[in-house]
């Protein structure tokens, strides 16, 4: 199932930048298919624990038949609370891989690809109230052009808001296709697939609410990790990106280093990527969505 469902991006990498101990607790935030977990857990010995996140009730076929192995059905931004429940803090090790599972991307009605039609879905937790066709239908006109122009970095944002508006005052915009419809006029020649995937990104980040998610989840691993702990973030777009370079740099997502007293930096990690990992071209061959993967591992002081 798990290689159907998602195949792991840069796996050797994520692993070695775990730098695993056998008799450690790791924590998979990400499980999804479960690919990078499996990895994890052939190198934990008898005492070792795995403790893997997914608020993707698809997620669950995959849970792995195992003592070491814990579950835990909730989204990542909620990583210190469940690892309080289940008395594993401090951890060794956090890995998260930010990419959308291709599972998902291949289920239509689930409205991630842009290769199907199927309702303006979106949501990763099938429980959580608002989709894409919320935000597309009732979202103001500046708060729209906001979403595509930062999460979306789409050049015209504006007139992309302006317009889906506009149209939506005739009949509600519900599916895929009648989206693709309505801004098609919008769309640089040549370039289709790249600018509705702009679009599309943007309306699942607002959807899942991923930026602030992401952000809760960073603060959290500093707290949990215990000095000496790695973590390993593999972001696909260059918002995620930046978000875990700075984290991992200062302690924070803009501004400076904080200092103490004495003017020493007060920074929670060391960064040992200097430079983003990124896929062999090997590798790329093999699965088109390492390409824009972007992985940084940083060592908890």
């Amino acid at each position: 199932m798990d290689n159907v469902y998602h195949v792991p991006v840069m796996l050797r990498e994520c692993i070695e930048g775990l730098a695993i101990q056998p008799e450690g607790v790791y924590v998979d935030v990400t499980f999804g298919g479960g690919g990078h977990s499996r990895e994890i857990m052939k190198h934990l010995g008898d005492d070792g624990v795995l403790v893997a996140f997914d608020q993707d009730e698809d997620a669950k076929q995959n849970i792995i038949d195992d003592e070491k192995f814990v579950f835990v059905d909730q989204n990542f931004r909620f990583l210190k609370n469940n690892l309080r429940a289940h008395d594993l803090i401090p951890v060794d090790g956090i890995l998260a891989d930010l990419g959308v599972s291709s599972h998902q991307f291949d289920v239509p009605e689930r409205g991630f690809s842009i290769r199907f039609d199927g309702d303006l879905d979106m949501r990763m937790d099938q429980s959580s109230g608002l989709t894409a066709k919320e935000v597309v239908n009732t979202y103001e006109e500046e708060d729209l052009h906001k979403i595509f122009g930062i999460y979306g970095e789409i050049q015209n944002a504006k007139s992309l808001a302006r317009t889906i508006v506009t149209a939506r005052l005739n009949a509600p915009i519900e599916t895929i296709s009648q989206l693709k419809a309505v801004i098609h006029k919008l769309i640089p020649r040549g370039k289709e697939n790249k600018y509705l995937a702009q679009v599309f990104q943007a309306l699942r980040i607002e959807v899942n609410q991923e930026m602030e998610a992401l952000k809760d989840f960073l603060e959290q691993t500093a707290e949990v990790l215990k000095p000496g702990g790695r973590l390993v973030v593999m972001s696909y777009h260059s918002l995620e990106d930046r978000l875990v370079k700075n984290f991992m740099a200062k302690g924070k997502f803009s501004g400076e280093v904080d200092k103490d007293f004495f003017g020493n930096e007060i920074k929670p990690f060391k960064v040992l990527t200097k430079k983003s990992v990124t896929a062999s071209e090997e590798e790329i061959k093999i699965n088109n969505r390492a390409r824009s993967a972007r992985l940084r591992i940083a060592l908890k002081q």
